[in-house]
């Protein structure tokens, strides 16, 4: 199998940071080249950037993830500016919808969603969306403001429609795909990979959450079972999984421009 990148991947969270060292030691043997450690507040922002200086292999994304909307303000916006320019910091995200939880504001959401747009235009970088509940409300954020995505992105863990996926890639974006479509529950996720475009195809973890079957409910998910993800997409659309692996990781590097291979 040839060597992976996991796309998505939270080294950040408490339930991994302190095995970051033993995990990325182990890439070689666990066929990965990189991972990208994904902010989605200050905090883990901040810790995202850290771990991608100390580590030649992990790359950072930082942004303010929906469900944590509230904690926007100047001084996060400008922490954003001052450091997207880093050589390790590669998009602006995790930022979009997600309207699963009760108590929360669309306003607010919005509110910053689009700010971070404004941003990542501004810095001309790409972006990682999150979205949950929201696809239809998503879509039409992004019509009224499609002046500002001029840098691509990845919609990340997609799980939404056959139709939204072909809306969204006229936006210039990709896909990544998690653990999820290993779920005996994931219904639409065959019909959706046959369809999707091997050329807009990323693979991620999310790790700590979302471990992939046959691991799920056993272990903690980790950026070594991002193999079982390619593994599946490569079943789902009846090709070799080097193939698939090959598509992903030349779709990662265009995304995301500033990733180099080690």
């Amino acid at each position: 199998m040839k060597k992976m990148i996991d796309t998505h991947c939270h080294l950040n969270d408490k339930m991994l940071v302190a095995r970051v060292d033993e995990i990325v030691n182990n890439f070689e043997n666990d066929n990965l080249l990189q991972a990208i450690v994904v902010g989605y507040d200050f905090i883990s922002s901040k810790s995202a950037i850290e771990l991608a200086q100390k580590y030649e292999n992990l790359y950072a994304v930082i942004g303010m993830h929906p469900s944590d909307a509230d904690k926007w303000d100047d001084e996060f916006a400008t922490f954003l500016k001052d450091n997207l320019s880093s050589e390790k910091v590669l998009a602006l995200g995790e930022i979009g919808l997600d309207y699963h939880y009760e108590n929360y504001s669309k306003e607010q959401q919005e509110f910053v969603f689009v700010e971070q747009l404004k941003i990542a235009n501004e810095c001309n970088m790409p972006i990682v969306i999150h979205i949950r509940d929201a696809m239809g409300d998503l879509i039409d954020i992004l019509r009224r403001n499609k002046h500002l995505i001029n840098n691509g992105g990845v919609v990340h863990c997609y799980n939404g429609s056959v139709e939204s996926y072909k809306i969204l890639r006229e936006f210039g974006f990709k896909f990544s795909f998690g653990g999820a479509i290993t779920f005996k529950n994931a219904r639409n996720a065959p019909e959706l990979l046959k369809v999707v475009d091997i050329n807009d195809i990323l693979l991620e973890t999310d790790c700590p959450y979302l471990t992939p079957e046959p691991y799920r409910g056993k272990v903690i998910n980790e950026p070594k079972y991002v193999s079982y993800v390619a593994n599946k997409i490569a079943e789902y659309k009846g090709v070799d999984v080097d193939t698939v692996i090959e598509a992903a990781n030349r779709n990662t590097y265009e995304v995301f421009n500033k990733l180099r291979e080690n």
